[in-house]
């Protein structure tokens, strides 16, 4: 047997939380009323949250971007991490899913550290590229339509210091960037052929990327972290 085949099956996923979560009681709150959502499948899963904190803790990270709010678990969780002095520039569309997370960012004492942003990200990425921001940021975390991800990604290299990090979620889409009928009937409808091959063509275009390191991760759907040379 390699390890390649070893599988995450639900009790050995059950084991891994168990031995290693550490979930502040506001995430914990904040992650089951998203789940009443119906769009709760697009909610970060805990230890991935997690694993951004630790990321954040090692750069020492005090500025940083997330595209894709949703209801604010992943902003919680990397503010949680970050000193009292810190921002995180946070950028939606959706207004109401913002505002579930905003009582619970108030409740953890982090709600100073949070700059959410409505409207469209690209628009407010330009902003704070033309305010003179390129190169102040630590961290980007990328999780929100495919399509404009190409446009995410050289926006966050551009705001990104030399040796900041950027996350990008959802690099696997469920499996469809092998094969789209691995998706569900739920996720076809959500999922559109543009967004996989935006999907695919994103990674392709970032393993041949000399701007940058890398390392793609079977994190939840998948997670490439991509370090700013």
């Amino acid at each position: 047997m390699e390890k390649s085949d070893i599988q995450m099956s639900k009790g050995l996923y059950e084991y891994m939380l168990s031995t290693s979560l550490r979930e502040h009681d506001a995430l914990v709150e904040l992650r089951e009323e998203t789940a009443k959502d119906p769009s709760a499948i697009m909610q970060i899963p805990p230890e991935q949250g997690q694993f951004m904190a630790l990321l954040v803790k090692i750069l020492g990270a005090n500025k940083t971007l997330e595209i894709g709010t949703y209801t604010g678990y992943s902003a919680l969780s990397v503010a949680l991490a970050m000193p009292d002095n810190s921002i995180i520039v946070t950028c939606d569309i959706n207004s109401e899913w913002a505002d579930i997370g905003r009582k619970y960012w108030e409740n953890a004492g982090v709600k100073n550290k949070i700059d959410l942003r409505i409207g469209p990200a690209l628009d407010t990425l330009d902003e704070l590229i033309n305010q003179g921001q390129k190169d102040t940021f630590d961290f980007s975390f990328i999780d929100a339509d495919k399509i404009n991800y190409d446009g995410y990604y050289e926006k966050s290299l551009k705001l990104l210091r030399p040796g900041g990090l950027i996350a990008i979620d959802n690099v696997f889409l469920f499996g469809s960037v092998v094969d789209s009928e691995l998706l569900d009937d739920d996720l076809k409808t959500r999922i559109s052929d543009e967004d996989i091959l935006a999907m695919r063509a994103l990674n392709e275009k970032i393993k041949n990327d000399g701007r940058v390191d890398l390392s793609m991760l079977p994190i939840a759907d998948g997670l490439t972290l991509v370090r700013k040379k």
